[in-house]
């Protein structure tokens, strides 16, 4: 019997794609921008730092482009995407990395810092989607990377907005990968455990940096993710520290 024809793409590099990083500045967000600038795609590396993504760019040279810009903002993030097709002519996906925190029992935890990181952690992604969206389905695909955590998957103590933004994520992104498929646009959520990045580094400064992972290792699966062949999505992936403290 012989067998059918393969008519699905299968992309060997990121080389002629557009990408939008969001927290692509330092961290895991400056690994991504990295990983796939080296692998010939054009990024937009966005941060709410505008210093820190001209830095990055001037960094990674060719084939980057730098944005200041706050993801909960909603005319930064049209912005944004217009900067990024006038730019490079077109965007096939976006990571919606940037996400902030503030580990503090909940009595400490006030409505301002709350709203804050909800509108970072949460309502960016959701901004950035929706706006991407509207090209994306224009071109018939597209794909929109969200970077959670293991914070979406359990709860440790004094992070509750940390966990409440991040369990969303996760939500929202399987939510849109239900809507979106059918219009060609893939959705993937990309669950990281610790990372040796400033995130974590800066804050807890005693941290085992053993129990954590390089963040070019998450940066590389953000690019396997990406390359998967025109007919398969990769929904959720989680990447772990071989010590990884906060998952079993």
């Amino acid at each position: 019997m012989k067998e059918k024809s393969m008519t699905s793409r299968t992309p060997t590099s990121m080389a002629g794609r557009t990408v939008l990083v969001t927290g692509g500045g330092q961290g895991l967000g400056a690994a991504i921008c990295q990983e796939l600038a080296a692998d010939g795609a054009h990024v937009l590396i966005g941060d709410i730092d505008e210093g820190k993504a001209h830095a990055m760019a001037r960094r990674i040279g060719a084939h980057t482009d730098a944005i200041g810009f706050d993801v909960g903002n909603e005319s930064d993030v049209r912005a944004a995407i217009d900067r990024a097709i006038s730019r490079f002519g077109h965007l096939d996906a976006v990571v919606n990395n940037a996400a902030i925190d503030l580990t503090v029992p909940i009595d400490e935890l006030g409505l301002a810092d709350w709203d804050r990181i909800l509108r970072t952690n949460l309502t960016g992604p959701f901004l950035v989607s929706r706006h991407a969206c509207a090209h994306m389905k224009q071109r018939g695909h597209g794909h929109i990377v969200n970077i959670a955590s293991t914070a979406s998957k359990r709860a440790w103590p004094n992070a509750a907005v940390y966990h409440a933004t991040k369990w969303g994520l996760l939500g929202l992104s399987h939510a849109l990968h239900a809507e979106l498929r059918p219009q060609g646009i893939k959705v993937s959520a990309v669950v990281a455990g610790g990372m040796r990045t400033p995130f974590l580094l800066d804050r807890f400064p005693d941290i085992d940096t053993d129990t954590l992972q390089d963040p070019g290792n998450v940066a590389r699966t953000v690019r396997f993710v990406l390359l998967q062949p025109d007919e398969t999505v990769i929904p959720e992936v989680m990447v772990l520290p071989m010590r990884e403290t906060s998952w079993p």
